[in-house]
């Protein structure tokens, strides 16, 4: 069977980004800025609102609104990961050169990503939820105002959030949610 990717201009999705063999390597202060210039570049040339985002040390979240006369989210995050690829120096990322159908190269993600089209206002929220509690989820963080590599302190920045939101009890979502 062969995967769709839901294509249409404008639109608005939600992507999760996996490490390799999901190395813990994202979160190492000059991968974090390397990738940080990955995505600064990449909408430079090709803009994006990133409504969203959240970097683990092996996967990231994000959420990208394109403009009204582009479907191409998957050249973007090509742009991304390659410029990643390219730049990153080796000994901060614990990648090894790997033979991949008789290649040698370093790998440094997995070869696809997950992305699932936002459909209305309220799996907008539900997942820009999801991404902001997600260190949370992953025993990263006691509380989303702790976890540096977010867009939380942006939405309370911007007064969308309280700065306490999540730090109360376990938050639970939708089986669906991230893991569609």
């Amino acid at each position: 069977m062969r995967y769709r990717r839901a294509k249409i201009k404008g639109s608005t999705y939600f992507f999760t980004v996996v490490t390799y063999n999901r190395k813990p390597f994202l979160c190492h202060p000059r991968n974090a800025e390397l990738l940080r210039q990955a995505f600064q570049n990449t909408t430079q040339r090709h803009p994006m609102e990133i409504d969203a985002f959240v970097l683990l040390p092996d996967h990231l979240h994000s959420i990208w609104t394109l403009p009204e006369d582009d479907h191409n989210f998957s050249m973007r995050w090509r742009l991304i990961k390659s410029h990643f690829s390219r730049n990153c120096d080796i000994k901060y990322s614990g990648i090894v050169s790997t033979s991949r159908h008789g290649k040698q190269e370093r790998a440094f993600w997995q070869r696809r990503f997950w992305e699932h089209m936002i459909r209305n206002d309220q799996d907008f929220q539900d997942h820009v939820e999801y991404i902001h509690y997600n260190p949370v989820k992953h025993g990263l963080a006691t509380a989303p105002k702790d976890w540096e590599y977010s867009s939380f302190h942006r939405y309370v920045e911007t007064g969308l959030y309280d700065e306490m939101w999540g730090t109360v009890g376990d938050i639970s979502f939708d089986p669906n949610i991230g893991n569609e």
